[in-house]
């Protein structure tokens, strides 16, 4: 309104124009609704105000569009005049004057809102006037208008004041127009820029009307602006049209804007990788998205390697398992266990994954590829209940088949399902069936054990592991192969499926031969007796379904025990024949070392920190760790290592607790940086990471850690203080307990003016009195609580008084009497009897919130501050009086301990508030006659 004036300075006949007065001193309340007041012209309203809307003076018509929203409101008691004025609008819109234009468009929000409220006076009117404006707008000649236009449609969106209809008929095409390749430059780049801001706001249907033109706007030659617009979004174009659109449309166009020739379009496509691998399947991500990653990691602009670099650790965060790490980030940040299955308490865990349907984590050890993997104890568990394979995306129908039949085989099953769960195997789903063997093996068990020669086939002894399966190992194999099913897209689970179907398929076939000929027993050739089939079993080794070569490529070398276990048993005779309930592996030589010891590892569900990690793309890890390099930060970012630190929770949960020694050093060295604002992220951080490792390594590399952060400066102990509580209860008690003698050096800051720091103390103190016993908090809580609530700022001593009422209630529960009534004395000593009127106020609020949070027994509280909070009733400050009014009124009078006709108390209570209620301070008489049942005034702004 005060800006006003500025239309004013031409002269005194404008003012005329407009109908008001030249009064000075009422300038301030000019309404701009006023030039529809009566004046010498004998107009109607409506008729005045088409002659200043269509008025040759510019000023006159600027008025007017600013105006609208007050003029709607002059007229919307009747709907013909309200009418009348929309239509005015409408021809406004056609001003040839652009500031005119550009006024009127920043009113179109306000005037939608009102609309939006008035909707049963008015349903169609903005529908109908005021979004052919705003699309009209988004052509405008004008760069202002079109900026305008484009600025009010995005507010209307946000606000869900335009309906899906009109986006759909009235806005998209315009776009789709302003985007054909014969339109105007300026158009186009504005009219992309607006699409890729529309597109969150859109629903799926419509976004996907929009995808062919984003890609051919993607690939445009001519432009790199519209290039780098889409680069910039691509992202949020992919998130919203989903996965397979997604692979088949855009993932083609993204590899060329990673490869275009201009810097910061490479730039935008780093900024947005981890949302287009959020849309993707694990599969892309590992074999297309991670080179891809890779090339802007080493691109040749330092511009984009700093993007790359920020956005690396994000980008590892995608190939997080839920399943199999058990955690989750929600969306504000929190890291959260995945929530167990309502349907079986027992059973394990189960999360809706964002990319692909539910799948259900083990409580199992962890293998070296950060996958869970059954131990023996888990598989010979006799569960008539199992988890739910994995259905694939592409087809849920099919594989909701499998997962309602795929159940695990027990020793008595019938044909039927055996029938049944070869028809619909994931394993057969996902891959490629393995090659027929049956042919081989019975021509095996036709001609016997034979000698080894040079040049055939070898029979190799397994090592002792094996030795103790019984008859059941087609069943616990089985279960093995079920557990895997959700982890089928790693590649590195997909070779021990292999191996296992092929065991199985053999260990089947061989059960059937056992039951055939259940009564014969087999001799050596060589007439010697067996008895080594009690020890080990015999792996027969035949031809096999070679695997692919960048599959035996990925498994480990065998190590030097595998070796010498090897050669001692073939050196080792065999007296006796293997029997028949021995399953028999069928597998190649040249695989003998890398994946049969893979297998045997995973079914004992042991782990083995020498071998890499299998969770992430090597190359992706190794980039990650040379972020702590001095020369990074030279070449790169000066800001990389914090890049790195801000990262790290999300890696780690990646890789899991078991490859926590990839990222032990990397970890320790960020933690010692030069840079306060590296460990200040660390610090605020180290809480989610102990969740995530567990309090075995937790204590064993994180505390030591955390005990240096304690000692830092202010800015990284805040973060350590910020979620104390968070941290403390991950470790033992015993290791818990050495801290009460730390938390009393958090009172002592660098900057005595740091009130926020004792606030958050006393805020973690509430939290962490849970975690301690009750003596524990009287001998170190109890003397920071009484500390904080001297402090000089309100606000601590405000958060204090609370933390001394949950020592009280502490007390109290634990059935510590004693202590409570010594803490009540001290109350009483320090407060009630304080020399200076707040400690005497505090008194009063401690009192009315033991009683209102039950923190004690009633008759308790009547015994020994019952009598000290009467007598602050006499107290020569009203702030004091104040709030003894307002705890007698609202809390303690309410008691049904006290509102007993018997009880001793209740004279002495109704004299007190007589007595208050006729107090010469206003404030007192009015809480003390206040109805309990009214809505209570905050006074913690008294305190």
């Amino acid at each position: 309104m005060a800006g006003l004036s500025l239309y004013f300075e031409d002269g005194h006949d404008d003012l005329d124009d407009f109908g008001f007065d030249d009064d000075g001193s009422e300038c301030d309340g000019i309404r701009i609704t006023a030039f529809l007041d009566a004046g010498q012209d004998n107009l109607t309203p409506l008729g005045r105000l088409e002659k200043y809307a269509f008025s040759e003076n510019v000023f006159n018509r600027q008025i007017v569009a600013r105006g609208l929203l007050d003029v709607l409101r002059e007229f919307s008691d009747n709907e013909n005049d309200f009418i009348s004025v929309m239509e005015t609008v409408a021809r406004m819109s056609e001003d040839g004057e652009p500031t005119v234009r550009a006024e009127l468009m920043e009113q179109v929000p306000n005037i939608a809102m009102f609309l939006h409220e008035s909707q049963p006076n008015f349903p169609a009117a903005f529908s109908r006037y005021l979004v052919p404006i705003v699309v009209h707008y988004l052509t405008d000649p004008n760069n202002q208008v079109r900026k305008t236009s484009q600025a009010a449609l995005l507010v209307l969106l946000e606000q869900g004041l335009i309906c899906k209809g009109d986006m759909e008929t009235k806005v998209c095409p315009v776009l789709l127009d302003l985007t054909e390749p014969s339109s105007d430059d300026d158009y186009k780049i504005e009219a992309v820029a607006i699409m890729c801001k529309l597109v969150t706001m859109l629903s799926k249907e419509t976004v996907e009307q929009l995808l062919q033109r984003f890609c051919e706007l993607c690939s445009d030659a001519r432009l790199f602006q519209v290039r780098k617009v889409c680069a910039a979004n691509f992202g949020e174009f992919c998130s919203i049209v989903g996965r397979d659109a997604t692979e088949k449309l855009l993932m083609s166009k993204f590899f060329d804007l990673c490869s275009d020739s201009l810097w910061g379009i490479r730039k935008a496509c780093a900024d947005c990788f981890m949302i287009v691998s959020n849309s993707t399947s694990p599969e892309v991500r590992r074999t297309k998205l991670s080179p891809l990653f890779s090339s802007l990691i080493s691109d040749q602009s330092r511009w984009v390697r700093q993007a790359a670099f920020q956005s690396l650790g994000r980008f590892i965060s995608t190939f997080a398992n839920p399943s199999s790490t058990g955690l989750y980030f929600k969306e504000d940040g929190t890291l959260l266990e995945v929530p167990t299955c309502p349907s079986d308490s027992n059973s394990p865990l189960c999360i809706e994954s964002s990319n692909g349907p539910t799948v259900r984590p083990s409580h199992t050890p962890i293998n070296q590829d950060g996958r869970s993997t059954p131990s023996l104890e888990s598989m010979s568990r006799e569960d008539s209940d199992s988890d739910s394979t994995h259905t694939p995306p592409q087809n849920q129908q099919e594989g909701q088949a499998c997962n309602n039949n795929n159940l695990p085989p027990t020793n008595n099953k019938n044909k039927k399902t055996e029938q049944t769960d070869q028809n619909c195997n994931s394993f057969l789903y996902w891959r490629p069936p393995l090659a027929d063997i049956s042919q081989e093996l019975e021509m095996l068990k036709g001609q016997g054990p034979r000698t080894r020669t040079e040049g055939e086939k070898k029979v190799v002894v397994e090592d002792r592991k094996m030795s103790s399966l019984e008859p059941a190992t087609c069943s616990q194999i089985q279960k093995v192969l079920d557990c895997l099913q959700p982890h089928m897209d790693d590649p590195d689970v997909q070779a021990q499926v292999q191996v296992l179907s092929a065991a199985l398929k053999a260990a089947q076939l061989e059960s059937q031969s056992e039951e055939e000929g259940e009564s014969e027993s087999q001799t050596p050739e060589d007439g010697e007796p067996d008895e080594k089939s009690s020890q080990n079993r015999v792996i027969t080794e035949e031809t096999q379904t070679p695997e692919p070569p960048t599959q035996q490529a990925k498994d480990p070398a065998p190590t030097e025990e595998q070796k010498e276990a090897e050669a001692d048993t073939e050196k080792e005779p065999e007296p006796h024949e293997s029997p028949h309930n021995s399953p028999v592996l069928i597998r190649d030589d040249s695989d003998h070392s890398s994946v049969e010891s893979e297998l045997m590892e995973s079914l004992e569900g042991k782990e083995d920190s020498a071998f890499n990690q299998n969770v992430i793309p090597q190359q992706l890890l190794d980039q990650y760790l040379s972020m702590t390099d001095p020369a990074q930060a030279q070449t790169v970012d000066t800001e990389i290592a914090k890049h790195c630190a801000f990262s790290l929770p999300g890696v780690a949960l990646t890789l899991g607790r078991q490859n926590w020694h990839c990222l032990k050093d990397t970890y320790e060295t960020l933690a010692t940086d030069v840079q306060w604002k590296v460990r200040r992220t660390l610090a605020f951080s180290i809480h989610d990471l102990a969740l995530i490792l567990g309090d075995q390594l937790t204590a064993a590399d994180l505390v030591p850690i955390f005990n240096g952060f304690l000692k830092d400066l202010d800015e990284v102990r805040i973060g350590v203080l910020k979620h104390l509580y968070d941290f403390l209860k991950l470790l033992h008690a015993e290791n818990r307990r050495e801290y009460l003698y730390q938390l009393q050096e958090f009172m002592v800051t660098d900057n005595s003016r740091n009130w926020r720091f004792r606030y958050q103390l006393a805020e973690q103190l509430i939290l962490i009195m849970e975690l301690y016993s009750h003596d524990d908090v009287y001998n170190y809580l109890r003397q920071i609580a009484l500390t904080l609530c001297s402090d000089k700022v309100s606000e601590v001593r405000w958060i204090s008084y609370q933390l001394v009422v949950e020592i009280l209630q502490k007390m109290y529960a634990c059935g510590a009497h004693e202590l409570g009534l010594n803490f009540i004395n001290e109350l009483i000593v320090r407060f009630c009897h304080c020399p200076k009127w707040v400690g005497r106020q505090a008194f009063a609020f401690i009192c009315q919130a033991i009683v209102e949070e039950d923190c004690m027994p009633m008759d308790q509280f009547a015994q020994h501050l019952l009598p000290s909070l009467l007598s602050l009733s006499l107290d020569p400050v009203a702030n004091v009086r104040v709030l003894v009014a307002k705890a007698l009124r609202q809390s303690v009078m309410e008691k049904a301990y006290f509102k007993e006709p018997g009880s001793a108390y209740l004279e002495e209570l109704e004299e007190t508030v007589m007595t208050l209620q006729a107090d010469k301070d206003r404030d007192v008489r009015f809480f003390a006659s206040l109805d309990p049942n009214m809505m209570l005034m905050d006074t913690s702004a008294l305190i």
